[in-house]
């Protein structure tokens, strides 16, 4: 091959190589608006379905966008239980802010059940309200760590601050058919009707292999996901921190003896 044809080949790789780059890059732009939409409508569609307002993966874009409309927002200070209601398009972002140490605190390991490193000051949470304007629904962030992953969700509890409404996962990468279960709806099913706190106001709520529905204490048991011990006991702590004095007890507290 002459240097001639072998300088006209590297040149047509050169062009293609960048123009291949140059529509790449321009596809990414163009789809990050509609992958961001869609993660957003992923992500309201899951607290609907925990918050009992829409069926496990139902509803149009537009559906979602209206009942989701339906929900309040507040900000609440976890080491006081305050906490003030803000727009639901607010610019907040709890996880941004557990990174900030300005916004947040290094837990102690003997804190850390969850083994989340840092907790946000404050937590964005939604309050659903029935046709009377009464709280009926609490959606609490949650998050911790299982077995691969740090799995993050929403577990909803009822207007006594106490029985469970539902809960849902919205990112995590546990084990497909594993701890990936937690994504089942089959298995979300065994949650709502549970109880987060003893008698004595502790946090009890967590997984337990063989429930048996007879024993008083099973209210307080949901069934552990099978094969998965760690990513179990990994949603077992982050319920107990995140309702727990480091989380949402105080806020709790705050709304039963007031409300929202």
């Amino acid at each position: 091959m002459s240097k001639e044809s072998r300088g006209k080949t590297l040149t047509v790789a050169v062009v293609l190589s960048v123009v291949c780059s140059i529509a790449l890059a321009a596809a990414v732009t163009l789809l990050k608006p509609v992958q961001d939409t869609n993660k957003m409508l992923d992500k309201q569609r899951k607290i609907l379905a925990a918050a009992g307002v829409l069926a496990e993966g139902q509803g149009s874009a537009a559906e979602v966008s209206r009942e989701f409309a339906r929900l309040e927002r507040y900000l609440v200070t976890l080491d006081t239980g305050e906490f003030k209601r803000i727009d639901l398009q607010d610019a907040y972002d709890q996880r941004k802010a557990a990174k900030d140490p300005e916004q947040s605190i290094a837990l102690s390991g003997e804190q850390d059940i969850a083994s989340i490193k840092r907790r946000a000051n404050q937590a964005d949470i939604y309050v659903l309200r029935n046709e009377q304007g009464k709280a009926e629904r609490y959606v609490l962030p949650v998050s911790g760590y299982g077995l691969w992953s740090t799995l993050h969700g929403y577990l909803v509890v009822g207007a006594d601050a106490n029985t469970v409404a539902g809960i849902t996962f919205t990112e995590h990468a546990e084990t497909p058919g594993l701890g990936g279960e937690v994504d089942n709806p089959a298995w979300k099913a065994l949650w709502p009707g549970k109880q987060v706190y003893d008698a004595s106001g502790n946090p009890v709520l967590g997984l337990k292999k063989g429930v048996d529905p007879a024993k008083p204490e099973a209210v307080h048991q949901v069934d552990a996901l099978s094969g998965s011990t760690l990513t179990s006991n990994g949603v077992s702590n982050l319920v107990r921190f995140w309702m727990g004095d480091m989380g949402f007890r105080k806020f709790l507290d705050n709304v039963r003896d007031s409300g929202v």
